[in-house]
C-alpha cells in the first residue's frame, strides 16, 4: 500500500468511506461495513487497492481545469 494513500485516507472525515477502508486495512480486516452495506475484500491487497481508487476519484474530481489567457495586439499602443 502506498502510504501516501493511506495517510490521504485517514486524513479525510471521520466516518467517510475513505477512513472506514483506512480503519479495516490497518486493522488488518477485510470485511467493512459502510451505509448499511457490508463487503468483503479478498485480501488486504485488494481493499489497498480500492482506497487508491476511491483516492485517485476524489483527487481528480478536486482538480480544476487550468486556464490561462494570452493577449496579443499588433502595431503600436492606442
Amino acid at each position: 500500500m502506498d502510504p501516501t494513500v493511506l495517510a490521504w485516507a485517514l486524513a479525510q472525515p471521520a466516518g467517510s468511506r475513505a477512513t472506514v477502508l483506512a480503519a479495516a486495512y490497518t486493522g488488518g480486516t477485510t470485511r467493512v461495513t459502510f451505509d448499511g452495506r457490508t463487503v468483503e475484500y479478498r485480501s488486504l491487497d485488494e481493499l489497498g487497492r480500492a482506497l487508491a481508487v476511491l483516492r485517485g476519484a476524489e483527487m481528480s474530481a478536486a482538480r480544476r481545469p487550468s486556464v490561462t489567457l494570452a493577449s496579443f495586439s499588433r502595431g503600436g499602443s492606442n
